[in-house]
């Protein structure tokens, strides 16, 4: 029985998905096709037609696990210990004088192959 309702389940789930493709393609079509009227009446209309279309999405099982991850991703960011002001001019600072010492090394490189081809091509 488990088996019949997954079935009805990812049935019902497909159904859904074509409806919200079909809302799509509906908001996209009528936002040409009212292209005449005004750009306020025209972005109200697609902000509506895409919420009833992410509200239907979020009722498959595939949008309810796109829920899940979109809350578990919130919590890990709250987790996140960001940088004071301090540390972030620091860590600035360094990455500046490293590519700094690495470019004029980069450079002596340069003029020290360039001018040792120079001496063997001799001009």
């Amino acid at each position: 029985m488990a088996e019949k309702h997954k079935e009805s389940s990812t049935g019902l789930d497909t159904a859904k998905w074509l409806a919200v493709a079909v809302l799509v393609a509906a908001a996209v079509y009528g936002n040409s096709y009212f292209a005449a009227e005004s750009m306020l009446y025209r972005v109200i209309g697609l902000v509506a037609t895409g919420a009833l279309a992410a509200y239907l999405a979020a009722q498959t099982a595939r949008g309810q696990a796109f829920m899940e991850l979109g809350r578990e991703a919130r919590t890990e960011i709250r987790k996140v210990v960001w940088p004071t002001r301090q540390e972030t001019t620091h860590t600035t600072m360094i990455v500046v004088v490293v590519v700094i010492v690495v470019s004029i090394v980069l450079w002596g490189l340069d003029s020290t192959i360039s001018w040792l081809i120079s001496l063997l091509v001799g001009s």
